[in-house]
């Protein structure tokens, strides 16, 4: 087994059990406890998981790597990656989920935070947890460091606890009655939504959509990302009157809009009405414009672009990836954070992602006016996007090497970024992102153009390049 082949850049992602078995998990557990843990003089962790039925056992194996370097283990089951965050949070403990968010069914993965939900990625820790984990697995033996006395095990609910923290970061009173949609794919939102959206007293009326826990995903990929798994809740919003729906991935810290028209409202849109809300709080509070920050990953859109510079605060990018934007926001002591993917960041919650919270945030602007929201979001949705395609492509190099003579060809200039970024400045401007996926084995595109005609255009050339045998 090689853990080059699971251990990503910014997680754990494998097929189970032919490359993530108990044997790999307990391996990684121990590697964890050895190279971050211990370390940072810490004493335990915190340890969630998400529904898959590989979950509950890749759990107990990787607590028991971690256990046999004399580190405990709170285990707090059942929780959305970002209740995991919350408990490393205020906990002041490092943290592991046992999850794959938004792959299939017959994958499963890891994700690492150390105390306050610090992230764990390639350029901070991750490669040297494999390492380690890989010589432990080629020993067969969980030791590097003397261990000691075996650590302890505990458990404890922070279901309620989370959400009550939620609401102590948005202030839901006095909005207008509203009602909203969910489809969990069967996936953690299934747990987490009902506690923070039905509490009582909340001006809310629930619609539910796939909120039963199948980590077999019955009726579709947890992957709002893909348009197809967005279908069922497109079509339930109009049809009961919702006024906005909400589409979660498999580990709840990832959330996409759909307004009442059952139109996906794009993340870039989304980001930018949470940027203006989290800027505009800072000035409130006294901090001028200029000293506020928002990073977002490479890939950003003009009208977030345009957005952020409009609130006089300044736009930092970060590498793609969760890891990344975290660390680039603590750095920057960022108050706000994005990716085009769905995940928004935030410094109260540790520099950390939350889909929910995000949605409240949503929910907390839609509610304080009369008008829907599409027209809520059109200000902030002004240019053409294709959203993220993924292809499936035997040699990501060539594909790549197309795309980049095509682009040059037609007056683009290469930008610095994940993979390959080009765009053209001139009207009608228009960019793409090409890069490969860092947890699944596609190549990802975008493209943003000033119209839709011009976007179809550049998106159809690009994919017919991309697919060229």
């Amino acid at each position: 087994m090689r853990l080059t082949d699971v251990v990503k850049a910014y997680d754990v992602r494998g097929l189970v059990p032919e490359q993530l078995d108990a044997g790999v998990a307990r391996a990684l557990g121990s590697a964890f406890a050895q190279v971050v843990v211990r370390p940072e003089e810490q004493t335990g962790i915190v340890l969630g998981r998400d529904m898959r039925e590989s979950s509950p056992w890749l759990a107990d194996a990787f607590a028991d790597g971690v256990r046999s370097q004399g580190v405990d283990v709170t285990s707090i089951g059942l929780c959305s990656t970002d209740g995991l965050y919350y408990a490393s949070g205020t906990r002041e403990q490092p943290g592991a989920m046992i999850t794959a968010s938004h792959n299939p069914a017959g994958y499963n993965g890891i994700k690492l935070c150390r105390a306050g939900a610090r992230p764990v990625g390639h350029d901070s820790g991750l490669q040297e947890v494999r390492d380690l984990a890989q010589w432990l697995l080629d020993r067969g033996d969980l030791h590097h460091l003397p261990a000691g006395p075996r650590g302890g095990w505990a458990e404890e609910d922070l279901l309620q606890e989370y959400a009550a923290h939620l609401h102590t970061l948005v202030d839901l009173s006095g909005m207008r009655p509203l009602r909203v949609a969910v489809d969990a794919g069967n996936g953690m939102a299934g747990l987490t939504v009902p506690a923070v959206l039905g509490i009582d007293g909340l001006p809310l009326r629930l619609d539910p959509l796939h909120l039963e826990l199948d980590g077999t995903f019955p009726h579709h990929d947890a992957n709002p990302l893909d348009p197809d798994n967005l279908r069922d809740l497109q079509a339930m919003v109009p049809e009961r009157g919702a006024d906005v729906g909400f589409a979660f991935d498999g580990d709840a810290d990832r959330v996409f809009v759909v307004d009442e028209r059952g139109r996906q409202v794009t993340a870039a849109a989304v980001t930018s009405l949470l940027a203006r809300r989290q800027v505009a709080a800072e000035v409130a509070a006294g901090r001028a414009p200029e000293e506020v920050v928002v990073v977002h990953g490479s890939i950003v859109s003009r009208g977030v672009e345009e957005t952020v510079a409009d609130t006089g605060a300044r736009l930092v990018r970060s590498r793609v990836g969760h890891t990344f934007v975290k660390a680039a926001m603590a750095e920057h002591e960022a108050v706000f954070g994005a990716e085009h993917s769905g995940h928004y960041y935030f410094r109260d919650f540790w520099y950390a992602d939350s889909g929910l919270l995000a949605v409240l945030h949503v929910l907390a602007a839609l509610g304080s006016t009369d008008r829907p929201l599409s027209e809520l979001m059109a200000q902030h949705d002004v240019y053409a996007a294709s959203g993220e395609i993924s292809t499936s492509v035997p040699d990501v190099a060539a594909a790549t090497e197309r795309v980049r003579r095509w682009a040059t060809g037609e007056g683009a200039t290469e930008q610095p970024g994940d993979g390959l970024l080009v765009s053209v400045a001139g009207e009608p401007f228009w960019w793409v992102s090409l890069r490969p996926s860092n947890t699944e084995p596609l190549l990802r595109l975008t493209v943003e153009a000033a119209d839709g005609e011009t976007m179809a255009r550049v998106r159809d050339t690009v994919l017919a390049l991309v697919e060229e045998e």
